[in-house]
């Protein structure tokens, strides 16, 4: 009884590490911007993610098609993004098609590099979103 307890705790140390991992490399891998959503009793939502810049537009990616930050944009598609301390008003424009969620998973994996690799272990990436930021205002066009 003893060595299932000491295996369960054992199983249990790994998952938490290999997840605890993947939290810090979502932080420190590289370029985490700030997006502001609204939610749908209209309070502003903050969450930090990674972008790229392709094709004239800076792009986002959701891990998963039902990511509740992807739900609040494509209700209300006008949001901020704070970048490099500069905050800019954008249109998100979800692309879910094949082609755009491929370009841009290929971006992230090469700026993001070894954190982009633990973390797609964590996602089935025919699941994700391309999300196509277009300025709006004087929001800069990478």
């Amino acid at each position: 009884m003893r060595r299932i307890f000491i295996g369960l705790g054992i199983v249990a140390v790994v998952v938490i590490a290999f997840f605890g991992s993947a939290m810090v490399a979502s932080e420190v891998g590289g370029e985490v911007v700030t997006v502001f959503t609204v939610s749908d009793a209209g309070e502003p939502v903050e969450t930090r993610l990674w972008i790229v810049d392709d094709g004239g537009f800076a792009w986002l990616r959701a891990g998963q098609a039902q990511s509740r930050w992807l739900a609040r944009i494509d209700a209300t598609p006008e949001i901020e993004v704070e970048r490099a301390g500069q905050r800019s008003a954008y249109r998100a424009v979800p692309v879910r098609d094949a082609a755009a969620r491929d370009r841009i998973h290929r971006r992230m994996a090469e700026k993001y590099g070894w954190a982009d690799r633990l973390i797609a272990v964590m996602r089935d990436p025919s699941g994700s979103v391309a999300i196509r930021l277009e300025p709006t205002g004087d929001a800069p066009n990478p």
